[in-house]
């Protein structure tokens, strides 16, 4: 699991305990600068809990994670899950002149995807994904207004630690006094100097929503989460897809057996996965891109993502002048309760580098106005956090994960039930995937689980409330679950355990 980044021992400690309560809340005023996912989030704790609250956003309510990044991809991979799950058709008796039939082959994969480029109108997805992103920043405009907090437009920074100067968009600036101030100010991706974004034939992907063709054949470096998503998507649409890798394989932070699985699907749908290949640069041709890798070797496409990660957007704003620590990685350093080392300045989200989660930044931010307006708040509980990768088929994990586990020299059983055996699934269509559960080998305290499978993130939530609420493998095991479902591979599961622990 991530660590938390911790203020040094010889910073100021903030006044308020956890739970100290603030004399009159109502006279405090809350400024938070972000207005993604843990800037609205702590905006609203806020509120309820009686400050005055002010929201500084210069790119609109809910951020990049609804309005670039989170929302957006996640509507797009749910438009190309469509066209995966209707190639399953001729299988389930369903015959289909639109899209080819699975069958074995180089060729009858080319044939594939150039029906089902056909049946994608880009420019109309786009369009969608795009609305749909303006609406939930509409909504989450309303709801703040509702609430009675102050939405400001404009880039914020710090002047010193209890004032923040908002610049607006013809360059005026106001300023504005803080009890406390919350840092929401997320990250941006990380580009290559030698491969430079234009927005045309390189991309990062906050820039893929602009085009109105699909790529003929994209080149995605990178091959993290964003990369596999991204890639899983385009491919499904219709695009020709390189994966190109630096890693032995993709997703390299994730469980092995579940990226090994994932590996293998896209390999089998016809996706070219370059591994242990490192891109060095990429240039535009006059026919489309050209992405040299380090060991000289050229790919050829119409269109390159760089997706290698994101940088915070911390960089010019005042903050290190204001006392707050950074670390090597221009992340702010907090504690468990979102504390910067600056009494009163709290931070939350991507820009602190704990996990790239809109639900930990959601819960740090809670967590944050909690702590400074003197609510009960409990420390971030890392190893209760769910996370998920929009892939065909989905990957989701929880609690502790298997390297670490071992990292650590932690024991533990576990045990893995491929999805093909439920019958559920079978029903489905569903082949890959599995159900994976880890447990203590005395107390039987489900320990972390990994769920691959179509909508593993529905159905790793019965694995989350066992690590949150340390239920044994038979307290999972004895609970009904309903036949046939999907779920009941997690029971299953849960028996098999039980005959492994002591």
């Amino acid at each position: 699991m991530p660590t938390v980044n911790t203020p040094s021992k010889d910073t100021p400690a903030p006044v308020a305990a956890p739970g100290a309560p603030v004399a009159d809340a109502r006279s405090q005023r809350v400024v938070v600068v972000g207005g993604g996912p843990g800037g609205y989030e702590a905006a609203l704790v806020a509120r309820r809990l009686g400050a005055r609250v002010t929201v500084v956003e210069r790119q609109g309510l809910g951020g990049a994670a609804v309005l670039t990044d989170v929302v957006p991809s996640k509507t797009l991979i749910a438009t190309a899950e469509w066209l995966t799950t209707a190639e399953q058709g001729p299988e389930l008796g369903i015959r289909s002149e639109a899209l080819a039939e699975a069958e074995p082959g180089a060729e009858a994969q080319a044939r594939s995807t150039r029906a089902r480029r056909e049946l994608v109108d880009l420019e109309a997805v786009n369009a969608r994904v795009l609305a749909l992103a303006e609406a939930q920043s509409a909504d989450i405009r309303a709801r703040l207004e509702r609430e009675g907090v102050e939405i400001l437009a404009g880039s914020g920074r710090l002047d010193g630690p209890s004032k923040v100067v908002v610049e607006g968009a013809d360059g005026a600036t106001t300023a504005l006094g803080a009890d406390t101030i919350l840092l929401a100010l997320g990250a941006t991706p990380r580009t290559l100097p030698t491969a430079v974004p234009d927005g045309e034939r390189i991309l990062t992907w906050t820039q893929l929503y602009r085009l109105t063709e699909l790529p003929e054949r994209l080149i995605v470096v990178g091959s993290g989460v964003t990369g596999a998503e991204f890639a899983g998507a385009y491919h499904a649409l219709g695009s020709e897809v390189v994966l190109v890798s630096s890693r032995d394989r993709v997703l390299p932070g994730e469980d092995m057996d579940a990226a090994e699985l994932l590996e293998g699907v896209f390999r089998a749908r016809g996706m070219t996965v370059m591994s242990r290949s490192r891109a060095a640069s990429a240039e535009r041709t006059a026919e489309g891109v050209a992405v040299t890798l380090s060991d000289g070797r050229v790919v050829e496409g119409s269109h390159v993502l760089i997706a290698v990660g994101a940088v915070p957007s911390t960089a010019g704003l005042g903050l290190e002048e204001a006392g707050v620590r950074l670390t090597e990685s221009g992340h702010v350093a907090v504690d468990k309760v979102s504390r910067t080392a600056v009494r009163g300045i709290y931070a939350a989200g991507d820009c602190t580098g704990v996990l790239p989660l809109a639900s930990v930044a959601a819960m740090q931010g809670r967590i944050a106005m909690s702590h400074a307006l003197g609510d009960a708040v409990a420390p971030l509980r890392l190893k209760q956090v769910a996370a998920n990768i929009f892939t065909a088929p989905e990957i989701a994990t929880v609690g502790y994960s298997e390297a670490r586990l071992r990292e650590q020299g932690s024991r533990y059983v576990t045990t893995m039930l491929p999805l093909a055996r439920n019958p559920r699934a079978k029903m489905l269509g569903m082949r890959d995937g599995f159900v994976k559960l880890f447990a203590h080998p005395e107390a039987g305290v489900v320990l972390g689980g990994v769920v691959v499978a179509p909508r593993a993130s529905e159905l790793v939530f019965p694995i989350t409330l066992a690590v949150a609420h340390r239920l044994t493998v038979d307290d999972v095991a004895d609970a009904f679950t309903v036949y046939p479902s999907l779920s009941g591979s997690i029971a299953e599961a849960a028996r098999v355990l039980h005959s492994q622990v002591r």
